[in-house]
């Protein structure tokens, strides 16, 4: 059960980008990325339209390859060079921009990538839009982008002009531009974008990568102006689209150096700056344990600790997404970081007003919780339980998984169990077990597990209804299903001393609800031995039986499973050991004088066919038989009994049972058989009709069978109709009969009418 957990823990950290989490990053997209936005050739760019698709793509073409050719032609330190070269970036950029416009977060493998989404006006343009980027890219504008990386070799003494107009602005639209040629629209889906594993080879290919740390290192040459924070913001955030979910990319980033710039930019004053360089480290660390281990050994985790505790949402929605990389599958890592501090303010952020700090901080809490059991109870003893059962109830579906997981960690641990239920968590997670969602039922289902192991929650669970909803539930995946079988056999070894003494009391002095939730509940839990003090001493039958009368039809089918459970329990012998012994020890003639003329003193006429028998057997045998021929009968001096109501077959069958002792009886003689047992009261004989006949009950002859066994007093049948009846209430309820006989106003001809028309049929 716990490996299960741990899988979700490892599937969680994975999962896809929330609705609420892409609304909350478009803003700071917009904010990002508004700043860099201008105007190409006197218009906006998005806003091309009116021509024939192919006559703009040729006109794209022409543009883009002028601006690559400028952009090769200006390499030097000339301003006039350094303007042609900023403007011909812009430009290749707004064209992109055009492809993946208005803002967007893609989350993958734990990731965030920062990139826009495209507008759809129409097909044409949406065509024209997906394909942009290609269109740049093969126009091969990558390889001149990488080279204005970098800063071109500085002008003679006697040049003129400088690089102070434009120093670091190129760099800072190259970098940003080749992130956004990393970017592909999923043409599937035009609101969702995902990375160019093609075009991320592409540009690491060309070399990007070193100019790019080099620019990570360009922090130093002026801590607080702002076009040094714009560029090694962008070369930050060209990183983490280049490594998004490309291992040898995370890799080639460390070897080049990129880790360290990246966790000193941590302390960068400029919140963007932070923000980007938290971005990259946490792309860089999912799944590479070589470059976690560098970040820590940087001595990025105070910082990232610090940046736990900002007001600025987006800073420690970045810091704990770092964190939760770091920690994920590294458990020597999770030491460090708790150690370095960060319980607290995780448990902190659970009351952010960002959901998604929320929905990561939950998350984290959950992978703290895996295996230390006094990690556990501290996560409990600081706080975090109260937070994490609002979360339950959040509009926000990963809210709510990710809340429920963490929850389901904390859980298993007997310290934190009765605590977790007392401060209102058992409801919440009942709720979530309607969910559709198969990863938060489970979440839900092994949180229940957990809380169902400690005795004092045994009574919350049953009487607001839980084992109703475990057994009721519809649940997606077999492992949500086994935790929830797990659960019940949990609860039904806690039934028992004091839990059932409490719930006992419940059925007898609680609210009439609560009184009727226990007695169902303890139908399917307790066992065979409490029974009695349960529903006879206890008044746990009335309960039952009053659910069964009511117009409610959850309420009849819950009581039928509850009284068929009891039934089954309390049916532990089978129907022919349960016979009433004979009054006078059984004799058995044995086979061979079955219809044996030899020693014969007595002859019954069938169908007009001699049947020979023996008094002193058929004595034996019955009540019957005794009182034809020891009372004051004819038949007891007669030498011919004639039998006028029983086919030969039939009698030669009740013969047989009384010379054995035993007979085989198959179904299309039983009803007959049954008759005959029962007017010469051979009641083991009966009981093996009953049993034959028991077999044969359906959902279509039900009724027909209970009123056969109420013609011949066949207990053991009527028994099996009633427990059938119970355990199929759903198929029965909508049956003509039944609804009729569920109508307090169906009368007598009510049902001889129903009758008629069953004949007819």
């Amino acid at each position: 059960m716990e490996n299960q957990s741990q899988n979700s823990g490892r599937r969680l950290r994975e999962q896809s980008a929330s609705p609420s989490s892409r609304r909350s990053l478009k803003r700071k997209l917009e904010e990002e990325y508004g700043e860099d936005r201008v105007s190409v050739g006197g218009e906006d760019r998005a806003s091309v339209g009116g021509e024939s698709p192919a006559a703009s793509q040729q006109d794209l073409i022409r543009d883009i390859k002028a601006q690559v050719e400028i952009l090769d032609a200006v390499f030097s330190a000339s301003e006039q060079d350094r303007a042609s070269a900023k403007h011909a970036i812009h430009v290749l950029s707004e064209l992109a921009k055009n492809a993946v416009s208005c803002g967007m977060v893609i989350e993958m493998s734990g990731d965030y990538i920062y990139v826009p989404l495209i507008v759809i006006i129409n097909s044409t343009k949406f065509a024209l839009a997906q394909d942009m980027v290609n269109l740049i890219v093969d126009c091969e504008a990558v390889p001149v982008l990488v080279k204005h990386l970098q800063a071109p070799p500085p002008l003679g003494r006697d040049g003129e002009g400088g690089l102070s107009s434009y120093e670091h602005e190129v760099e800072k639209g190259s970098a940003f531009t080749l992130g956004l040629l990393a970017i592909k629209v999923n043409s599937s889906n035009c609101m969702v974008l995902s990375l160019h594993p093609e075009h991320q080879q592409l540009i690491v290919d060309a070399g990007a990568l070193p100019h790019l740390v080099d620019l990570l290192k360009r922090h130093n040459d002026g801590p607080n102006s702002r076009v040094v924070s714009g560029v090694i913001r962008r070369a930050a955030d060209a990183i983490t689209n280049l490594a998004h979910e490309n291992s040898s990319i995370k890799i080639r980033v460390r070897i080049e150096g990129g880790i360290p710039p990246l966790v000193e930019m941590l302390e960068f004053s400029d919140s963007k700056v932070q923000r980007a360089a938290a971005g990259a480290l946490r792309t860089l660390a999912f799944k590479n344990d070589e470059n976690k281990n560098q970040i820590v050994e940087c001595n990025a985790l105070p910082t990232l600790i610090l940046m736990l505790r900002s007001e600025d949402t987006a800073i420690h929605y970045e810091a704990v997404g770092v964190i939760g990389n770091l920690v994920h599958s590294s458990p020597n890592i999770k030491k460090e970081v708790l150690v370095a501090g960060a319980l607290q303010p995780v448990i902190g952020l659970l009351r952010s007003c960002c959901s998604e700090s929320q929905r990561e901080a939950a998350l984290l809490l959950g992978q703290f919780a895996a295996t230390d059991s006094d990690c556990k109870v501290h996560i409990v003893q600081r706080g975090a339980v109260p937070p994490l059962i609002e979360m339950l109830q959040s509009p926000d579906a990963q809210l709510r998984e990710m809340s429920a997981f963490a929850l389901g960690r904390l859980a298993q641990d007997p310290h934190n169990q009765a605590g977790i239920a007392h401060s209102g968590g058992i409801m919440p997670l009942l709720k979530l077990l309607e969910s559709k969602n198969g990863s938060l039922q489970h979440n839900a289902a092994f949180a229940l597990y957990g809380l169902a192991d400690n005795e004092d929650n045994v009574a919350d669970l049953i009487r607001v209804g839980g084992v109703q909803k475990l057994q009721d539930g519809e649940f997606i995946v077999q492992p949500t299903r086994d935790c929830v079988a797990k659960t019940l056999k949990r609860l039904e070894e806690k039934i028992h001393g004091r839990v059932l003494s409490h719930l006992t009391y419940l059925m007898r002095a609680g609210e009439r609800n609560v009184q009727k939730r226990v007695a169902l509940a303890l139908a399917h839990l307790c066992s065979s031995d409490d029974q009695r003090t349960i529903f006879i001493d206890n008044n746990g039958l009335a309960l039952l039986l009053e659910l069964l009368e009511s117009t409610n039809s959850k309420h009849q089918r819950d009581s039928s499973m509850a009284l068929c459970r009891l039934a089954n329990k309390a049916n532990s012998l089978s129907p022919v050991d349960a016979a009433p012994p004979s009054p006078i020890p059984q004799v058995y003639l044995g086979e061979q004088y079955v219809n044996n003329p030899t020693l014969s003193d007595v002859t019954f006429l069938v169908e007009g066919r001699r049947f020979y028998a023996h008094r002193i057997c058929l004595l034996a045998s019955s009540d019957a038989f005794r009182a034809m021929f020891d009372g004051g009968y004819r038949e007891r001096d007669a030498k011919d009994i004639e039998i006028p109501n029983i086919r030969w077959d039939v009698f030669e069958l009740m013969m047989r049972y009384i010379y054995t002792g035993s007979v085989d009886v198959n179904l299309e003689i039983a009803q007959e058989l049954l008759r005959a047992a029962d007017q010469y009261l051979l009641e083991g004989l009966k009981r093996l009709c009953e049993y034959a006949i028991a077999q044969d009950i359906s959902v279509e002859n039900v009724s027909i069978m209970f009123e056969l066994s109420d013609a011949f007093n066949a207990l053991s049948l009527r028994h099996a109709c009633i427990l059938y009846i119970l355990d199929n209430y759903d198929k029965l309820s909508v049956m003509p009969w039944y609804v009729l006989a569920a109508d307090p106003s169906y009368s007598a001809r009510d049902e001889k009418l129903l009758c008629e028309s069953d004949d007819q049929t």
